[in-house]
């Protein structure tokens, strides 16, 4: 079965399922010529799920911005959107408390949000754990690494 590009949400279509605007930031993977007057458009779904995680990790850094409520309210303001549903939202999505402090720099921590917000602004999450992964590793986070004494593999 084939899905109709027109039909999908319009985080999707931009390979932007963070909704991120347009402004002068130049993001890595922006697609050339930008179709969307309004929201930017990606070359590829992980290099908007970058700019989403990147986003995140700079409200931490710059704004202080760590707990869900800070993040979603400067992310979704109440001029544009219901806030308060948003936060509720990702915080039952993440099995987050909206004010505990995050650190974005944490792949465990991040990665829950921006499956939150993705699904939120699109009302879906169709992204792989590949492509998710893909993404937080270019945005500068990558998963733990697990020890391979506690794992199965063993020495050649």
């Amino acid at each position: 079965m084939t899905t109709n590009i027109a039909s999908l949400p319009r985080g999707i279509r931009n390979n932007n399922p963070g909704n991120i605007r347009r402004n002068n930031d130049p993001w890595q993977g922006l697609a050339s010529p930008q179709t969307d007057q309004d929201f930017f458009t990606f070359k590829t779904a992980p290099y908007g799920i970058r700019a989403l995680a990147r986003t995140l990790i700079a409200y931490q850094d710059e704004h202080n911005l760590r707990t869900i409520r800070q993040i979603i309210s400067r992310w979704a303001p109440a001029n544009e959107n219901n806030t308060g549903v948003y936060i509720d939202a990702v915080a039952k999505s993440t099995s987050l408390d909206a004010d505990r402090p995050l650190n974005m720099h944490s792949f465990e921590q991040l990665m829950p949000v921006v499956e939150a917000i993705i699904r939120h602004e699109n009302g879906q999450q169709p992204y792989t754990d590949i492509q998710l992964i893909k993404a937080l590793v270019l945005a500068g986070v990558e998963p733990e690494q697990q020890n391979l004494q506690k794992t199965r593999t063993v020495k050649a």
